[in-house]
């Protein structure tokens, strides 16, 4: 149905007038903050590194928050969303705003900078900064945990509650950036992390925690939030929106009860100020009725990933409240169907009236790359298929004008010709995968022998010590190596010229191995850019952007490769790199691969066939590579999947099905070499305790881990659950700079060997190196030689 309607009010006398909108709004939920460039990357890097002053750097953030907001201006969108920008994450920015900071940092209480929010993320001020403005003592401590922020890959750090928490209002950040933007005449709405939300992602820690209920703690936290909420109010908002994603879970009566109790107080805090609170990335389920009955102005649901709820939602829509619906896909890259968007506002305009419908995004757009601009040699016809954050704004403002009447019937046509376009090109299929994915048989997702029979085997073949050390597969990505590969992409190096350099870097790496005493080591990954990037690359069905950037967490960026058709494997990937290293060093290589649940939920996905589907394509390509690199004689092979607990389903119920095919994928590309060769995993950044079984049915002959962040309570999974294979609990994280020393490590592996026999513990980091340096790596890696060391000297703690 295409809509001709004009809707305009002319306002005002004489010669004067303006026009004014229908009440029909467009908004948005959140914006990229990074840059075109990366500025923000650049920028905090430098601070960190004493190159930029804390000044700069600020002036630095207000630019690219200027610059989002014009640019939303710019686009059409009426309200704009401000504090969605930060130099690191936003539920730390939220923990320093209410000053829950932990006592490790120091921290006395008053005011807050940079320098303590640093501290807090890192364990570091920075490499350049030794003291802070809030009057804290540069003590060295375990940075606050990080984990995924619900199903994405966005990393969150992890608010920490204790019985002696007390929420105070000590920052200002939230009002500077509301003013901030209030003054050059944008109109607004502030977005908070939801205080449900808040408490049920952070974690409890000190003496006593096992007994403490966090929830104990809401109502001090409701006294904070009526404060910022009232402070908003005086300064002039109309608008804020609180994020509770929360309601996508399984909520706990505990959780149901914390709701009831803060919403009923905060729905009142502040008369005069209207509250939107936001749901996205999963249907509402049961949990329907009690968002429903929230005692605010506008409620905003996912429609991407819940449209199939919409009937019910408007069936129970309360009528004193204005109904946001995302229908543009803020987590994927594919151009919206705009026939399909438009029957689902249609009918919720039908519903509850123009005057009471937003359209908005599914979610914030900081989990889509900025702009298709900056890609002027991505693929002509692939290009017209996409749409990243700044072309999903006017897909909102689009779709805006239709409901309002004020559609363009070409704009349709187009919309429609591009969608067509993708779903007929012979460019997505290709007869000979689909050929032999239909030819796996069940005997290809499993080992020749049960493990205990391919441990003694791998034993008698590799020869290790107790606690035998390795790392989780890259070394520092230096300035030097990344100028080499942009100099190599840019055509300004040969490639002879760079694989020599490339080789040179190898025998750097495995040469400080050997001397170190890394009994497993590896070559560094010093090729690759990204550990999906790299094999995207290097497999058909991908594509690739140049500048198409999403934030990890903190400085470290991404940019994900885009699976568009059939994903196959035409020639080997790593293997030259793998046999090269192995050449020089008589200790067994292991070698490198990311598995394809991880380069699944790492990339941008086609929409066009299930997610399973894609998986076991790319395990069969996998498949290929593992069994490459044992006839060159690498005799372990390192398949890392940190993303399988991330893929998982956000409600429970789900969870059957996909760990079904996500571990099915796994052995399907791990399961065709000989007892011989050991097949390890890695996983780092995600609870465990809930898939523990499924982490087994993996059936990798060694699994490492990220502990070292939570002091090894990541480990509490296996006290029960009695692990059958190998595994390395991370002893040095990775993502701060400092220096664990040799006690430390012991001190974290004993802990280790109180649940898990020493037969079957490995050490190693937390994580892959590339993003340190080698001046923290060499005594790092030294440290956890010796503590290797010291630990084969002690008697064995009793598991």
């Amino acid at each position: 149905m295409i809509h001709k309607t004009l809707w305009i009010v002319y306002i005002g006398t004489g010669d004067s007038c303006f026009v004014a909108m229908s009440d029909i709004y467009t908004h948005n939920l959140g914006y990229p903050r990074i840059g075109q460039q990366r500025e923000l990357k650049k920028a905090t890097e430098s601070y960190w590194h004493g190159r930029l002053s804390g000044e700069e750097l600020e002036a630095a953030g207000r630019k690219l928050r200027e610059q989002g907001w014009a640019t939303q201006k710019a686009a059409g969108i009426d309200l704009i969303p401000c504090n969605d920008f930060t130099f690191y994450d936003q539920m730390l920015d939220f923990s320093c705003l209410i000053g829950n900071v932990p006592p490790r940092f120091g921290w006395k209480g008053e005011g807050m900078d940079l320098d303590t929010l640093f501290l807090m993320a890192r364990g570091s001020r920075g490499e350049a900064h030794d003291s802070c403005d809030a009057g804290c003592t540069h003590q060295p401590a375990f940075a606050c945990e990080m984990t995924k922020w619900f199903d994405t890959n966005y990393h969150y750090l992890v608010p920490e509650f204790q019985a002696e928490t007390v929420f105070k209002l000590v920052g200002d950040k939230v009002f500077r950036e509301f003013q901030e933007a209030q003054a050059l005449g944008y109109r607004l709405k502030p977005v908070l992390p939801g205080p449900v939300t808040y408490l049920s992602l952070g974690k409890v820690q000190g003496t006593g925690s096992e007994d403490f209920d966090r929830f104990s703690l809401l109502g001090g936290l409701a006294d904070v939030y009526e404060e910022i909420l009232q402070r908003l109010a005086s300064l002039g908002a109309e608008w804020v929106q609180i994020d509770e994603p929360v309601f996508g879970l399984d909520l706990s009566a505990a959780q149901r009860d914390a709701v009831l109790e803060v919403w009923a107080r905060l729905g009142k805090a502040a008369p005069g100020l209207k509250i939107l609170v936001t749901s996205y990335f999963s249907e509402l389920r049961e949990n329907l009725p009690l968002f429903l009955s929230l005692p605010v102005q506008a409620l905003h649901f996912d429609a991407v990933r819940g449209g199939g709820e919409l009937d019910e939602i408007l069936a129970g829509f309360p009528q004193d409240k204005i109904l946001s619906l995302g229908v543009v896909d803020g987590r994927n890259i594919w151009k919206n169907d705009f026939t399909g968007s438009l029957a689902l506002l249609d009918k919720a305009k039908a519903a509850v009236g123009a005057e009471r419908l937003w359209v908005a995004p599914s979610c914030s757009l900081q989990h889509s790359p900025l702009t298709l601009a900056n890609e002027p040699g991505l693929d002509a016809e692939l290009k017209e298929w996409m749409a990243f954050a700044d072309q999903k704004l006017d897909e909102v403002v689009t779709l805006g004008r239709f409901v309002q009447g004020r559609g363009d019937d070409e704009v349709l046509k187009v919309n429609q010709d591009a969608i067509r376009s993708r779903r007929e090109s012979g460019r997505i299929h290709r007869a000979e995968v689909k050929a032999r994915l239909l030819g796996v048989k069940a005997g290809d997702y499993n080992r020749q022998s049960p493990f205990a029979q391919r441990q003694a085997v791998q034993s008698r073949k590799l020869q290790l010590p107790e606690f035998p050390t390795t790392t989780i597969g890259s070394f520092p990505q230096t300035a030097e190596v990344r100028a080499m590969r942009a100099r190599w992409k840019k055509g300004e190096l040969s490639t002879e010229s760079y694989e020599v350099f490339l080789q040179q870097e190898i025998r750097h790496c495995v040469a400080f191995q050997d001397e170190a005493g890394i009994d497993m080591p590896v070559h560094g990954e010093f090729e690759r850019n990204d550990m999906v990037e790299y094999f995207g690359e290097q497999l058909e069905g991908f594509a690739f952007t140049q500048n198409g950037w999403v934030q990890s967490y903190g400085s470290r960026y991404v940019k994900p490769p885009v699976i568009f058709g059939d994903v196959s494997r035409p020639v080997p990937m790593t293997v030259r790199w793998s046999e090269f290293a192995q050449s020089l060093t008589e200790r067994p290589m292991k070698g490198m691969l990311t598995g394809p649940v991880t380069i699944l939920q790492w990339s941008f996905v086609r929409d066009d066939q299930p997610r399973s589907e894609t998986t076991r394509q790319i395990a069969l390509a996998i498949r290929d590579e593992v069994t490459d690199l044992e006839a060159a004689g690498i005799a372990a092979i390192q398949i890392d999947e940190p993303a399988i607990r991330e893929g998982l389903p956000l409600r429970r119920s789900d969870w059957a099905a996909y760990l079904d095919w996500a571990v099915g994928a796994f052995r399907l590309c791990a399961s065709g070499v000989r007892d011989e060769t050991q097949i390890h995993t890695h996983m780092c950044y995600a609870e465990f305790n809930d898939i523990i079984d499924a982490i087994a049915a993996l059936d990798a002959d060694v699994i490492t881990i990220e502990t070292s962040r939570s002091n090894m309570e990541l480990l509490e999974a296996f006290v029960d659950f009695k692990y059958p294979n190998e595994i390395g609990p991370g002893v040095y994280d990775i993502h701060s700079p400092r220096i664990p020393s040799v006690d430390e490590m012991v001190n974290l592996m004993r802990k280790a060997e109180a649940v898990i026999p020493r037969a079957q513990l490995w050490i190693n980091p937390d994580c892959g190196l590339k993003t340190r340096g080698w001046a923290e790596v060499k005594p790092a890696l030294l440290h956890l030689v010796a503590a290797a060391r010291k630990l084969r000297a002690e008697k064995p703690v009793k598991a």
